[in-house]
Order: C-alpha cells, then structure tokens, then sequence
C-alpha cells in the first residue's frame, strides 16, 4: 500500500523568534536554516521580510537548500489598500524566497475588533494577497489566524475565509489554534469538517501549545485529514511555544498508525541525528535543554529504580516505548540511593570499568552508594564522581598527588582606580612524587580562585590539565539552618570538548566546591591515561 506524503513546516526562525529571550543573529538563522534542510524539513520560514533589518538581510539572498523551500512571512493586505499600494506585500514579493505564507485574520471577532474592517473587506484582502504571490510564480499559503476560535464563533466565515484563500490559488489553508486553548477532539472535529470544502491535501495545521496538547493537535488534525504541520523544534514560541518537532518527527516516523500510512522527508538516517539537532539549537540559545523532553531529553531514557534497571538490562523494551538509539539518544541506567546491583554494573559497563561479578567490593559500593546519597551526594548528576568512587572502591585510581593545605581568603579593598573591588585569594600546597608544590591565585570569588591554584601547577601532570576548564558550577542547600549541609555540582569540559560532572558535599561550601574541583582534576587525568 502506497504512502501519504506529509509535508513539515518549521517556524523556528518566525515564530519561535518570538520566544522570550530568543534573539537570532543573522549568522543563527543561516547556520538554523541549513540545519532543518539538512534534517528534511520541506519549509522552513525564515521570518518576515521588512519587520526588522535582520529578516530583510536574510531574504536578501536565498540559501542554498537541498530539500527545503525557503518561505517568507508577511500579512495580507491592509484593509483600504490596493496590492500594489501595500509596502508590506511588495516587501514579501521582493523577498528571495520560494514560498510565501501569509497570515490573515479567520474569526469574525477578530476582524471586528482587532482589524476593525467588515469581514468582506478581509475576504476581498486574502483573495487579492494570494492571487498577486500567485502571479508572482510563488508557492503560496495562508496562515488562517484564529480559525478554531473562529469556527465555534461563526463556522461559515471562517470556512469563507479558508475557501477564499484556495480558491485564489493558495497550496496550503493552515488552520491556525492561535491561542492555543481548542482541545485535540475538537480539532479533529473541525479540521474533518473543513476537509469537505478543501481536500486535505491542501490542509494545514499550527498549533500552540498553551493547554500542553499542541502535538496531540497536530496529529489529531492528521487523522482528520490534514497533510502539513507546522512547528519548531525543542517547541519554541511565544508564550508556552509550538508543536515541537522534535516529538513529532520521531512519532510520525516511528508510532505505526503513522509511520505505515505517511511519508516524511525526515529518512530513519537524518532521525537519529534529532538529538543533536535539538541541542545545537539550545548551545546556539545558550540555554539549558529540557532534560525530560520526549525522544531527545537526557532522561528520555534513563532508568533508576533497582527493579526496572534490572528488567531494562534484561530487555529494553520493558521501559522503553523505542529505542533510544533510533533518534540519536543513549540508554542510561542511573545510580543512586534506589539503586541495585544491576544498576552498579550497568553503569560500570558504560563507563569502561572492569570488575568481576563474584567481587564482593561490587556489594560494598552499592552499599557505599546508598550512605554518600543518603549524606547528600547526587551520582545520578554527577558521572565523573561515580566513575572514581567505582574506581576507588574497586581499587583502580592511582594516587597521582595530594592536596596537603589549602587556604582562601576573601578581601575588600581599593584598586589602583579608587574603585572599591572584592577579590579572593587561594593557596595550594599539593605533594606530587614528593616534590611540594604551592600555587597561588587571585579570582572573582573564592571558587575560581581555588580552581585557579590548584590546577596552576601539578608538576608532571600539568600537561595532562592544560585544556580543563570549568564550565559550570551549581551550589544547592539541603537544609535549613546555621548547619546546613551544602551540595555542589561542577560541570568541566577539556579541549576535546567531552564535558563531565563532578559533586561535592559538606557543611562548608569551599569544602564541598574543593572536593568537586579535586574529583575533575582526578578524572581528567583518569580519562587522559596519565600514568602513577
């Protein structure tokens, strides 16, 4: 049985732009842009000629796409106005783009109140719009604003106002839940009725996400019929963000119902590159990405508990609805104060680290385990800490150096600007084959400036730290009180770009950073093959 083709649009560069805290370079929406072509996106939009100088230059040229059609923004015609007198429109055909989406107003309150003009005038606007971007040789398309809310106000408008549009010549009638609050069975009701005046072929769907539904949107407007979707990745937008394609590529492309009646120009290779897709977007966003996000969050598929640890070693697919490996993620089975011995070998799999399954050391560190989390120690959060524990307690980690004394002081003073500045001070004495070593330096605060000492000179292993750097430091208080216990979490990276985290737990929080500190320090030279 021959496929559907389903065709996937993406905003991430119009309306995920619109995102709180996401501004885009020129430079980003290029690199973005050759990204989603690269993964088998059929649209992407690449924001709204004229808005600002920053659309205008990136439709100045059109890029070099392999699959993609470039697609540009912009509304219909102003009410009063003339096609050819409407700088807004001129600016979308001047634009040097593929297609052209355009976004109208489909609910006659919104025409009422927001455009204040007659719905015969908005009707006369799209048509007049779709007509002149069809003469200009454009693929066109029309983005039906508030056409759920819409449709429950006055069905017969907005279906005049979604006929206009295909009637004029438009490819695509996207029908618009703008607000973001219309349920998945009225979608599927609505768009059903839609598609007996427009085939669904020609049919659309863009959804936000403010009820948390807008993928479940989107596919119930699928099985109604409609053939494109429209969204972004990691779900960007404004307010609570779009239909994130990041969930429905995979779902498409792996649930059956979908993948044995559609066709994606996403191919089962460019899937297992989603994961890192997705993250090249948020380091470009400097962001933090969603750990528990579907298919490409780090917990996505990561198990904890003894039991379901032991049944997943046993046979994934009894804590896992596909398999991580399909869309670029990684299986991973978390040690922590719930955790069995079929957690501790799982992860001393991972990690490379040898041992034999009769060694009683296995039970201490399972058990050592279980005392340091119950103490405040996160080795879920922390892979480099328990990969030297499980070293330690398995008697694998050299003895490279020892910190003999530490000292950090913190001072207010006047620079030589008069300005009134605080700055740390940090001294380290570390042992190393027997040569004393101590090393001093200044930071903004008493962390870096211990981070600074300690890895200033470590004799014959200094070459081996020479690209470390740290990251990202994390501090959170356990409990309350004059004697609150203090947990720090230290993400480093070194000049391969592999990253790992390190904690640290005590009453002190220059305790707990230093033994953070001295846990990357020891890993990196681990991981480096330093010798004893």
């Amino acid at each position: 049985m021959s496929k559907e083709r389903l065709y996937l649009f993406d905003t991430t560069l119009r309306d995920g732009a619109q995102t709180n805290g996401v501004d885009f370079t020129l430079t980003d929406k290029q690199i973005i842009a050759a990204m989603l072509d690269e993964l088998g996106i059929d649209y992407v939009e690449g924001g709204y000629p004229g808005a600002n100088p920053t659309d205008t230059e990136f439709f100045a040229s059109k890029p070099k796409f392999n699959h993609a059609r470039f697609t540009a923004f912009g509304m219909t015609r102003r009410a009063g106005r003339s096609v050819s007198n409407d700088p807004g429109v001129a600016g979308l055909l001047e634009a040097k783009a593929d297609a052209i989406c355009f976004v109208a107003k489909s609910s006659a309150y919104q025409v009422r109140v927001a455009l204040e003009t007659t719905k015969e005038e908005n009707l006369a606007s799209i048509r007049d719009s779709v007509a002149a971007a069809k003469a200009a040789g454009r693929e066109v398309m029309l983005d039906c604003e508030h056409f759920f809310d819409g449709y429950k106000e006055d069905a017969s408008f907005a279906l005049a106002c979604a006929k206009a549009a295909y009637e004029a010549g438009a490819r695509w009638v996207v029908l618009c839940d703008t607000n973001g609050g219309t349920m998945p069975n009225e979608v599927e009701a609505i768009v059903t009725e839609v598609t007996k005046h427009i085939p669904g072929d020609h049919v659309g769907i863009h959804a936000h996400n403010d009820t948390e539904q807008a993928v479940a949107n989107s596919l119930a407007a699928v099985r109604a019929g409609a053939r494109q979707i429209q969204g972004t990745l990691n779900g960007l937008g404004e307010r609570c963000g779009n239909a994130n394609l990041c969930s429905l590529i995979p779902t498409l492309k792996l649930k059956q119902e979908f993948a044995d009646a559609f066709e994606i120009g996403v191919t089962a290779e460019k899937l297992a590159t989603l994961v890192k897709v997705s993250r090249t977007l948020d380091d470009m966003l400097n962001r933090v990405p969603n750990r528990h996000a579907a298919y490409v969050g780090e917990s996505a598929f990561v198990t904890k508990t003894g039991i379901h640890a032991s049944a997943v070693l046993k046979d994934p697919q009894t804590y896992e609805h596909v398999l991580p490996e399909l869309v670029g993620n990684h299986r991973k089975v978390l040690v922590s104060d719930q955790a069995g011995r079929s957690n501790v070998i799982a992860e001393l799999d991972r990690a490379g680290i040898a041992y034999e399954k009769s060694d009683p050391k296995l039970t201490r560190l399972v058990e050592e385990l279980k005392e340091r989390e119950a103490a405040g120690y996160a080795y879920e959060s922390a892979n480099a800490s328990f990969d030297l524990l499980a070293r330690r307690t398995l008697g694998k980690v050299p003895q490279y150096f020892e910190v003999e004394q530490f000292d950090v002081n913190v001072e207010q003073r006047y620079n030589a600007l008069g300005e009134r500045v605080t700055v740390a001070l940090a001294v380290v004495k570390v042992d190393v084959a027997g040569e004393h070593l101590i090393s001093a330096a200044e930071g903004n605060g008493p962390v870096n400036a211990l981070d600074v000492a300690l890895r200033k000179d470590l004799g014959k292993y200094q070459k081996y730290i020479e690209g470390l750097k740290l990251i990202d430091y994390r501090v959170r208080i356990l409990n309350g009180g004059t004697g609150a216990v203090t947990r720090v979490l230290i993400e480093s990276e070194d000049e391969n770009g592999d990253s790992w985290t390190t904690v640290g737990v005590s009453p002190n929080i220059i305790d707990a950073s230093f033994q953070a500190l001295m846990d990357s320090v020891i890993y990196k030279l681990v991981k480096s093959g330093a010798p004893a």
